[in-house]
C-alpha cells in the first residue's frame, strides 16, 4: 500500500509534520487496517548491551567460572543472582556456572521478558530504543505492568514516561547509586530517536 497519500492528507489536516511516535502509530494503524499481524518484537543490540552492562557477569572466579551472590541491596540477600542477572529457585549459595551457562540462561530468560513487555505494550507506538529500555527496566524490576512509566508510554506520553525511570532507584526502601545510574542509562536510551 502506498502510504504517502495518507500521510500527506493527515499532514495537511494537522497543518504540521509528524513526530516519530506519530509516524509509528499511523504505520501500525494502517497495518492493522490492512489485516497485517503486528510485527513480533525482539530485543535490539542496544538493549542487550544495556542489560549486560548493568547486570554484568560478576563474581568471576580464578578458573573463569562464576559464583552466585546475594542481592547486594536487599536486607536478606535474596534473590541469589548469577551471570547476567539471572535469579530463580535453582540459584543459591554455592552455585557455580561457566560463561556458557551464564550466556545460555540469559538468552533463555530474556525471551520471557521481551514477550511480557510486548504483550503489555500491545499496539502502542514504540520505537526500538524505547522497547529496549522498557525491557531493561522490566528485566531488573519485573514491574512493567504496574509501573506508571509503562502506563504513560502506552498513552503516548513519552516525555512523562521517560521522567518516571528516575523514580525506580530504591531497594528495600534505600536509594541505590547503581540503580540511579542504570535508570539514567535506560531513560537516555528510551529518549534516543
Amino acid at each position: 500500500m502506498n502510504r504517502k497519500p495518507i500521510f500527506d492528507a493527515v499532514r495537511r489536516m494537522l497543518d504540521r509534520g509528524f513526530t516519530q511516535a506519530e509516524v509509528a502509530t499511523l504505520d501500525q494503524a494502517m497495518d492493522l487496517a490492512a489485516g497485517a499481524a503486528p510485527a513480533a518484537r525482539s530485543l535490539g543490540p542496544a538493549g542487550a548491551a544495556l542489560i549486560k552492562k548493568w547486570e554484568g557477569c560478576a563474581r568471576r572466579q580464578a578458573d573463569g567460572s562464576f559464583a552466585a551472590y546475594p542481592d547486594p541491596g536487599s536486607a536478606d540477600g535474596n534473590p541469589w543472582t548469577i551471570g547476567w542477572g539471572s535469579t530463580g529457585p535453582d540459584l543459591r549459595k554455592g552455585t557455580i556456572w561457566t560463561q556458557a551457562q551464564c550466556d545460555e540462561r540469559f538468552e533463555a530468560d530474556i525471551v520471557a521478558y521481551v514477550r511480557e513487555v510486548a504483550d503489555f505494550l500491545g499496539t502502542a507506538a514504540t520505537s526500538q530504543n524505547q522497547f529496549d529500555a522498557l525491557v531493561s527496566f522490566h528485566y531488573n524490576t519485573g514491574r512493567i505492568r504496574s509501573a506508571t512509566l509503562g502506563k504513560l508510554h502506552r498513552q503516548g506520553l513519552f516525555a512523562a514516561a521517560q521522567a518516571e525511570f528516575g523514580k525506580w532507584i530504591f531497594n528495600d526502601g534505600k536509594p541505590m547509586n547503581g540503580l540511579k545510574s542504570r535508570r539514567a542509562d535506560e531513560a537516555q536510551l528510551y529518549g534516543t530517536p
